[in-house]
């Protein structure tokens, strides 16, 4: 699993807009609209009750804000649980979706997403039009309230100067989407008390930047009443960007925060390439596992910590035969982009830990033999070959590399081979696939005395979307910022994948479909693979 979801958990509307008559006496500023299905912001200038405000510099500026806030206390406790990965091993975006309206939507603006660096209530409003339901020193946000018993510190909201996203809409209809990594993770430090650089989560706010806020000069150079003094400000209106809120019956549009990191695995025991000349130096690099599944659960090995190496002696056979020495085995060691000899310890490779009771190593190896066998050893460097404890002996087959006279394009048949028709949202399944190529055709032989092995894709992604509107759910992980989020693992029995069946909504059947990066290009495969959630 490489991608994880955290929903809204609080939102609403801010404002200080006229109410119906544009009467100045009638800003909704005590409004709130904290269980609204929808967030809206907006910035109108120029507005005003016949025959006022023909001074630009006297006032009729109209602002509306959104407040929304993320259970980062899940975030928190899903790493330590470990199914999140630790700092600087994942990404996360803040993801926001367009709501569509009757009425002018404005283009070629840009939003700004800034922190909330004062606590605030969502309140139970609900009316968006006519402002009707007002708070005043009752329980909700607005545009002078930041909760029932405390106003904010400056009338709008209090923001943090950093980190600020800006998010630009050159149509208007598009979502937001914006890496707040640096955010989240300040979150999850705590506020000052708790951790340097740290900040207390009360959420974000999203409104237009200051250069798009309605222009507003003050004679004191100060916000007056509710008016924000903005020099800076556009003398023009920009009117409206809605988006779902966190009510909305809309699943898939409720506010999130989306976790991104790749997870893939990629355990070359069933892929393992001999070294050649056609490769270059990290294709002729191959990487090993070894999973310590204790009663079906991964365990540390007791004498092997986080930090300590594994040792990996190459044999000819499974007893131990002639071992493969420094003459044609290889590490990949330092900075570099060499492969060095750099063995030692009587020509054991140099592994180490992974995550919880799996560990790996990587080198390249010269040789032309069927099978070879890799013992997993556990030891001091320098110690004798004999003194060293034995954890597991593995095998694997060497493919040889040759060059070719045509260019291939490949076909493949996909398989998943354990899907089941339906599942509860608690479930987290393993789902493996079957690969071969589309013309493969055995004779009868190969058919009657050979178990046809799964053809391994070493980049292979998964999208899944929802049957019924063919909405996609979670999109091909490989854009430009090369997340790699939906990637899949492999290993000697083929390519796998995780996924938390908490992201998707009940009652409805969705479908798996795959792309394969092979010679350059993503080819979508045909197979759609569909199921239920219940």
């Amino acid at each position: 699993m490489a991608i994880k979801r955290f929903f809204a958990d609080q939102d609403t509307t801010i404002t200080n807009a006229y109410k119906p008559g544009l009467s100045e006496n009638s800003r909704a500023t005590g409004s709130n609209m904290g269980k609204a299905d929808a967030l809206e912001t907006f910035s109108i200038y120029g507005q005003g009750a016949p025959g006022q405000y023909t001074d630009a510099s006297s006032g009729s500026a109209e602002l509306s804000r959104i407040l929304i806030k993320f259970p980062v206390s899940e975030i928190s406790a899903s790493r330590n649980s470990g199914s999140l990965p630790v700092s600087g091993s994942v990404n996360f975006y803040m993801r926001m979706f367009n709501a569509r309206h009757p009425f002018t939507l404005p283009e070629d603006f840009k939003l700004v997403v800034a922190p909330i660096s004062q606590s605030w209530e969502e309140g139970i409003g609900l009316d968006m039009d006519e402002y009707s339901d007002e708070t005043r020193g009752g329980t909700g946000a607005n545009w002078v309230n930041a909760s029932a018993s405390y106003s904010w510190a400056t009338k709008g909201g209090k923001f943090h100067a950093s980190p600020i996203n800006t998010v630009s809409f050159a149509e208007g209809a598009e979502d937001l989407e914006t890496d707040i990594t640096t955010l989240v993770e300040q979150w999850l430090q705590g506020g000052p008390q708790h951790a340097v650089g740290g900040k207390e989560n009360f959420g974000v706010g999203v409104y237009f930047t200051s250069s798009q806020e309605s222009y507003f000069s003050s004679s004191t150079g100060a916000t007056t009443g509710s008016i924000l003094h903005n020099t800076d400000g556009a003398q023009r209106s920009y009117y409206t960007k809605k988006f779902f809120a966190s009510g909305s019956e809309f699943f898939f549009k409720r506010p999130h925060i989306e976790a991104r990191w790749d997870s893939s695995t990629k355990d070359d025991r069933g892929n393992f390439y001999s070294s050649s000349s056609l490769m270059g130096v990290l294709d002729n690099l191959n990487t090993i596992y070894l999973y310590n599944y204790i009663r079906g659960q991964l365990k540390d090995l007791p004498d092997i910590g986080k930090y300590d190496p594994v040792y990996v002696g190459l044999y000819t056979s499974a007893s131990g035969g002639d071992q493969f020495t420094t003459a044609s085995v290889y590490n990949l060691v330092g900075s570099g982009s060499g492969l060095q000899r750099n063995l030692g310890n009587e020509n054991l490779i140099t592994g180490g830990w992974i995550a919880s009771g799996t560990y790996s190593a990587s080198f390249a190896l010269k040789t032309t033999a069927s099978v070879v066998y890799d013992r997993w050893y556990s030891g001091s460097a320098g110690t004798a070959l004999g003194s060293l404890t034995v954890y597991h002996t593995g095998a694997f087959d060497p493919i040889q590399t040759s060059a070719s006279i045509i260019n291939p394009t490949p076909e493949y048949v996909t398989k998943i081979t354990n899907l089941k028709p339906s599942y509860n949202r608690k479930e987290e399944p393993k789902l493996r696939l079957f690969i071969r190529e589309k013309n493969w055709n055995p004779n009868l032989y190969v058919k009657a005395t050979t178990q046809v092995d799964t053809k391994i894709i070493e980049d292979a992604y998964y999208k899944i979307f929802r049957e019924v509107d063919n909405l996609d759910v979670v999109q091909y992980g490989t854009g430009s910022d090369n997340l790699n989020y939906t990637r899949l693992s492999f290993d000697v029995s083929g390519n796998y994948f995780d996924f938390d069946m908490s992201m998707l909504e009940n009652g409805y059947s969705y479908g798996f479909r795959f792309s394969y990066y092979v010679n350059g290009q993503y080819h979508e495969q045909p197979n759609i693979f569909k199921f239920r959630v219940e």
